[in-house]
């Protein structure tokens, strides 16, 4: 049976676009954000986007409307949930929050919604104890921009269902996305686990005095090729973000990566990125 209405859980900068762009593609999508600030940040977002697209030349006015008809947003997680055949969940990278909402969601959908987790480093099983019918759980790994960038990764824990991985991969086809089948459970999959490769060479060099953080991300850009450079990617997907992953990889594993001071630097001075216009750069 064909999913037709997904449920989005946290509307921030990931949730907000995994959202508009499974609405895109068709979906009636409902996104559910319990922060009134946050909240009503998503509206404007929306509108905004949706405006540009069209002043643009990339959306027609019917095509946005018919969009903002599949499109809700609600602080009701009950609400939400109702006659949902997919929940993604997108909210921060803090492992209690995600048990304590995964657990409420698997009270609140059908024995048969797929239950997804867009963690980025933690993975599903990791969550299973308090899903009901784990075998419809798994990761389900978008990167930023989720509007643009193409792959998704689908990860299959010993706890899912082949018929979940299924529908994940077909789920991830229909809304536009590339997906990549990650078969056994790895902290960071594949993607970031190449990154975080180059990235502890990154801060090691910067924090060594080898060189700048501008000159090392120029460096990256121009010599490898990559879009971003490292300093420019963690601003980008938040500089909060990236100090939360080494944070627990210190604290499990007593791991301390090159740039976990540099980074808790920034956090504690609250630059935390592009979207509070301060991080690694200003963005003023």
């Amino acid at each position: 049976m064909a999913m037709k209405k997904c449920t989005v859980i946290g509307g921030g900068a990931m949730g907000r676009q995994i959202a508009l762009n499974t609405a895109i593609h068709g979906y009636e999508v409902a996104v559910c954000e319990s922060f009134p600030a946050a909240l009503e940040g998503l509206k404007g977002w929306l509108e905004e986007y949706l405006a540009g697209r069209v002043s643009k030349g990339r959306m027609t006015q019917e095509q946005v409307d018919a969009v903002k008809a599949r499109f809700t947003v609600t602080d009701d997680l009950a609400a939400a949930c109702k006659d949902a055949d997919i929940v993604i969940e997108a909210i921060i990278e803090d492992k209690q929050a995600k048990l304590d909402l995964l657990g409420k969601v698997s009270e609140l959908v059908r024995a048969d919604t797929v239950i997804a987790t867009n963690s980025s480093y933690m993975v599903s099983s990791t969550f299973a104890g308090v899903v009901k019918d784990p075998e419809r759980l798994a990761n389900l790994h978008y990167f930023m921009p989720a509007l643009v960038m193409k792959l998704v990764e689908v990860v299959k824990g010993e706890h899912t269902s082949q018929q979940t991985v299924d529908k994940l991969m077909a789920f991830a086809t229909e809304t536009g996305k590339t997906p990549a089948l990650v078969q056994k459970e790895e902290d960071g999959f594949i993607v970031n686990n190449i990154l975080n490769a180059i990235k502890e060479e990154a801060y090691r060099l910067v924090a060594q005095g080898v060189c700048t953080t501008r000159d090392l991300d120029t460096a990256v850009k121009l010599g490898l090729g990559h879009p971003m450079g490292p300093y420019e990617l963690d601003d980008m997907s938040g500089v909060d973000v990236r100090y939360n992953v080494l944070k627990r990889r210190y604290e499990e594993k007593g791991v301390k990566s090159h740039g976990y001071d540099m980074i808790e630097k920034l956090v504690n001075e609250g630059r935390l990125g592009k979207k509070v216009k301060h991080g690694f750069y200003d963005y003023e």
